[in-house]
């Protein structure tokens, strides 16, 4: 990847030849980062998730900053990331939040990661197959009936205690409703904090130590925030974001975004009335028209499902939409009231160009998904 870097805004920008682009604002993150640790209570560690590439944004890169801010608590989703990280030399704590095959535990004493227990069958397994201590926190079901031992079959995780080659240093669990606002919801967080502590205090009772606790994601913070635990795991609001629009929660906490996304105007032709645009011919001008042609598609990570939506763009700090279906490696604007459009011109597609900002929320909800899938598929091809 070939970047020149400006020290001042710290701004990862790609070199003007590009065809698309994501710029990372590290000034957002560390705002960030510091807004959500002043949530959090005291003794309780930022542990910052960064898997499947940091939510889009570069695990690499983003860790790095991290450590620098003094992060040392990171979260990924498989060894392979984890592995990354560490190639990369970052410093601290990683934890590997999904399943590791049993045939890949070298990888974790090799690399210093602490994995997921998925359950009990997969602890054994992993205690059978290493040489060595290997590091794990146990991953409890208190709900949401995912990974995790479910949370009343004590014995079976108590047992887990005694393994020669697992050095059990944590235990958490997932809250899979935290963002709820219905009571229904807000009730069943509330008992999956209650059982996710009861059974920590059964393990307690026995004489076992369980280690470092964790239960909330972002969400979790944010709605949940003075739980008594050691690590808090965020993701999504660390890159500024919410999962969906969040009007009164942005306006409590406003959070800065931390990417933004961008392609170039490849070309600027006239339509006539009756001409269509793109595959399924499914824009028809009524009127003359000009348009502009612009390098990003949906194999850079922009869902073809916001094709024929008027979803909109930025250019030369006006707004303007796309037009037609959304192809491969291109998309069409209509730049008609923006006549001194030109090939070359920068389109933004997230992020800020003049007086308006286009956020990822909005976008990802026109697409029909969250703000996290839309930003993790992000991934234009010539960074």
């Amino acid at each position: 990847m070939i970047t020149k870097i400006n020290q001042d805004a710290m701004i990862i920008r790609l070199l003007p030849e590009r065809r698309a682009w994501r710029e990372i604002l590290y000034e957002n993150l560390k705002y960030n980062v510091e807004t959500l640790k002043s949530l959090l209570p005291k003794n309780c560690r930022f542990m910052a998730v960064v898997k499947a590439d940091a939510y889009g944004h570069g695990a690499v890169p983003v860790a790095s900053y991290l450590n620098r801010l003094g992060i040392d608590a990171f979260a990924v989703a498989t060894v392979r990331e984890g592995v990354e990280l560490r190639l990369h030399g970052i410093r601290g704590e990683i934890l590997v939040l999904g399943y590791t095959s049993p045939h890949q535990v070298h990888l974790l004493t090799t690399y210093d990661l602490i994995q997921t227990a998925a359950d009990c069958v997969h602890a054994r397994a992993l205690n059978e197959a290493a040489y060595y201590p290997i590091k794990i926190h146990i991953k409890l079901d208190t709900g949401m009936h995912r990974l995790g031992e479910r949370s009343d079959h004590i014995d079976e995780i108590a047992s887990l205690f005694a393994c020669k080659n697992l050095q059990i240093c944590g235990a958490y669990s997932h809250l899979c409703a935290a963002d709820s606002q219905t009571m229904e919801d807000i009730l069943f967080t509330k008992l999956q904090i209650t059982t996710f502590f009861q059974t920590i205090d059964h393990l307690k009772s026995r004489g076992l130590n369980p280690g470092k606790l964790h239960l909330q994601s972002s969400y979790g913070i944010l709605n949940y925030p003075d739980l008594p635990l050691d690590y808090a795991r965020i993701g999504i609001a660390m890159y500024g974001c919410y999962s969906t629009p969040e009007p009164k929660l942005s306006e409590q906490l406003p959070l800065r975004p931390v990417l933004s996304l961008h392609a170039r105007i490849a070309a600027v032709k006239e339509l006539c009335p009756g001409e269509t645009v793109s595959y399924g011919r499914n824009f028809r001008a009524e009127v003359p028209m000009r348009i502009a042609t612009v390098t990003i598609g949906y194999a850079d990570g922009l869902p073809r499902s916001l094709s024929n939506k008027e979803i909109p763009v930025l250019l030369r700090g006006q707004k303007t939409h796309i037009i037609g279906n959304i192809c491969m490696d291109q998309l069409v604007i209509d730049v008609t009231r923006i006549p001194n459009a030109r090939p070359g011109d920068i389109v933004t597609l997230l992020g800020t160009d003049g007086p308006h900002t286009l956020h990822a929320e909005d976008l990802a909800q026109a697409a029909g998904t969250i703000t996290n899938e839309l930003l993790c598929r992000l991934t234009p091809r010539e960074e």
